[in-house]
């Protein structure tokens, strides 16, 4: 049985720690699987069962500093896959992917591009394709644009999994703890940070309420969001939004939801609003790079333009681009039939991602590695 080495820098949580958590409790049947993080503060998932290795280097401030880091990790790293003879070394994101090709060694090399932000770093990313045995793409747009702009044949995409029976097991463990016993809900997740444009959403929804006094706004999610608490009080609707925070178990919080709301700048392949179509939840969502055109495919959900990066808290300033996402907020709420419609489009589509995929490519990954075989973005094999 081969070992797999899963390298992340924490277990925060967030997109990718959850996929590298999923990932080791999937291959655990076909592979030896480990887990190397640099910090162990705040671990949010459940990783009982699965070996976890510490290295006890956690980001520092500075870029000297920083520098040193990834050769102390890559050490680190060298040392552990030596001790453990580790076959795979698959990486989650930029600093995981330096110190992973710092290790050197024997092993061979999957570096794994988590969103379309790591793309903005052009010498990194011809790093990753030089040294990567494999690149490990979270979508296909990306691992498109690596191929054709970087000319890399090393590029795959490995869409993220999601077990749909256990997300609705859990959905209905425990109840969703809201100031509301009733109204319609509009739902988006995410941590506290401005690639999610969760300013947009509350000048949005400011509009949608004026019109349908009766929809709240809910947002689950890590972080203090004191700024977007009081632009909520500013726009006169902080009686109606609930900032939840961290849920270990957010899926009741998505139940509740009458419809999900996306609207990052940035994502690689969106986690959060697969779990909530998981759920039956409508779908509207900013066409950003990438992950919600290629998942909604203009007939699972509604795409609507991008949104401005620049952040903006000013309660009296409301732009045209927030005017027209209310307005198709209102539209899909104010009709049943079309809630119904992608309500089922949703479901449908979440069903696609499944686990039993997910692993079957991996391990056809993991043999071709031993073949010398390559793999494309569409599964076509060269030789």
């Amino acid at each position: 049985m081969k070992k797999i080495l899963l390298i992340v820098p924490a277990l925060h949580q967030g997109g990718f720690e959850k996929v590298c958590v999923a990932t080791a409790r999937l291959l655990q049947p076909y592979f030896q699987v480990r887990i190397a993080i640099f910090d162990s503060a705040d671990i949010a998932y459940d990783v009982r069962g699965i070996p976890v290795a510490d290295l006890h280097l956690p980001s520092r401030p500075g870029r000297l500093r920083k520098i040193c880091n990834v050769i102390l990790r890559g050490l680190k790293l060298r040392a552990l896959m030596r001790r453990e003879q580790i076959d795979i070394a698959y990486s989650f994101g930029p600093t995981a992917n330096l110190a992973n090709i710092a290790a050197g060694g024997r092993a061979v090399k999957w570096l794994g591009i988590r969103s379309y932000m790591d793309m903005g770093n052009p010498g990194q990313i011809r790093l990753f394709c030089r040294c990567a045995d494999r690149v490990v793409c979270c979508s296909e747009t990306i691992c498109r644009e690596v191929q054709m702009k970087y000319r890399c044949d090393r590029a795959v995409a490995l869409c993220n999994p999601f077990d749909i029976q256990q997300m609705q097991m859990l959905a209905g463990r425990e109840e969703a703890v809201l100031p509301w016993a009733e109204g319609r809900i509009l739902v988006s997740m995410g941590r506290e940070d401005p690639v999610k444009g969760f300013w947009h959403l509350l000048k949005s929804f400011a509009l949608v309420h004026r019109e349908l006094p009766d929809t709240k706004l809910l947002i689950v999610g890590e972080g203090g969001f004191r700024s977007y608490r009081e632009l909520a009080e500013g726009l006169g609707i902080a009686d109606a939004v609930c900032f939840a925070g961290l849920q270990k178990n957010p899926y009741p919080y998505l139940k509740r939801g009458s419809l999900y709301v996306l609207t990052s700048r940035y994502e690689g392949f969106p986690n959060a609003m697969v779990e909530a179509m998981a759920m039956g939840l409508p779908v509207i969502a900013t066409d950003c790079m990438t992950g919600p055109r290629e998942i909604l495919e203009d007939r699972y959900g509604v795409l609507v333009p991008n949104m401005s990066p620049e952040e903006n808290f000013d309660p009296q300033i409301i732009t045209e681009e927030e005017r027209d996402l209310a307005g198709e907020i209102t539209a899909m709420l104010e009709n049943p039939e079309k809630m119904a419609h992608y309500s089922r489009a949703s479901a449908e589509r979440a069903g696609e991602y499944t686990t039993e995929a997910y692993v079957g490519r991996i391990r056809c990954l993991a043999d071709l590695q031993d073949t010398g075989e390559t793999q494309g973005a569409d599964g076509e094999t060269d030789r």
